[in-house]
């Protein structure tokens, strides 16, 4: 069983490189269950019902999303239909759902979405949620994947070794720089704090760059945009996982820009 996850997709420049490099990245390391972070799929904030179905037509079968959710105002018209799409499980009463389960032959895999709570919005507890949901899929298959979109590295530390051995793999997103942390943990869950962001490569967290320094050089308010045109870049992990006991066997950093280009056939 392998699982391959995309990071955080920014505007068309994201969406331009999953489209060029997930049938490649899924032709070479073949795995089983794809998953993307598409949460700023959609002009940097949110996703559209169009980008949704675009991003499973390229080869996701799952869909994460995070603190930008509710952005785009058109998703409360088509998230409760959206069966591969996850929302943050640990928001109060909203629409949509945490946790989607997907079928691969004669195995089933659960996809957990959470949220984290250091110097992000208020929301319900996402280490009372995760065990909920656990407990949940556990009832059903071994093989849980948790993305766990969250801002500090503490709080993805913790939610990592709080779920050793009881899940797959957590893996962070949110922050949108890819660190080289990735490792196994003692009790068999893959983990990594951020697996970064697929979008213009040349910005500041997919950001236009003048915007985002006049802000931090003057403290005035400043308009961040994505740019639409320039290099790209695309950030992903690779988990080889037991289907027997649903442990990691290993998982590996990927990262395409021009200054790593993807040259594997």
């Amino acid at each position: 069983m392998d699982i391959l996850f995309v990071g955080d997709v920014v505007g068309s420049m994201g969406r331009e490189m999953i489209k060029e490099y997930l049938p490649k990245l899924k032709a070479f390391y073949k795995p089983h269950i794809t998953i993307v972070n598409g949460e700023n799929s959609a002009g940097g904030r949110g996703i559209t019902e169009s980008i949704y179905k675009q991003l499973l037509e390229a080869g996701a079968n799952a869909v994460t999303l995070g603190n930008h959710s509710w952005d785009n105002k058109g998703i409360f018209d088509f998230i409760d239909q959206a069966k591969y799409l996850t929302r943050p499980a640990n928001f109060p009463d909203a629409p949509g759902t945490g946790m989607v389960f997907l079928k691969i032959n004669d195995l089933e895999a659960a996809v957990i979405n959470l949220q984290g709570r250091t110097f992000m919005p208020p929301l319900d507890c996402p280490f009372k949620k995760a065990e909920e949901l656990i407990k949940l899929a556990k009832a059903r298959t071994n093989i849980i994947f948790v993305d766990f979109h969250a801002e500090a590295t503490s709080e993805k530390q913790a939610m990592g070794w709080f779920l050793d051995g009881q899940v797959t793999a957590v893996v962070g997103t949110h922050t949108h720089v890819q660190t080289a942390d990735e490792r196994i943990l003692p009790g068999g869950t893959a983990y990594l704090t951020d697996v970064g962001m697929t979008g213009p490569y040349d910005g500041i967290l997919g950001m236009e760059k003048d915007p985002v320094l006049y802000r931090f050089r003057t403290s005035m308010p400043s308009r961040f945009e994505v740019p639409k045109t320039g290099r790209k870049q695309l950030s992903a992990c690779y988990m080889q996982v037991s289907r027997e006991t649903g442990k990691a066997k290993s998982i590996e950093r990927i990262m395409i820009n021009d200054d790593r280009p993807f040259f594997r056939d």
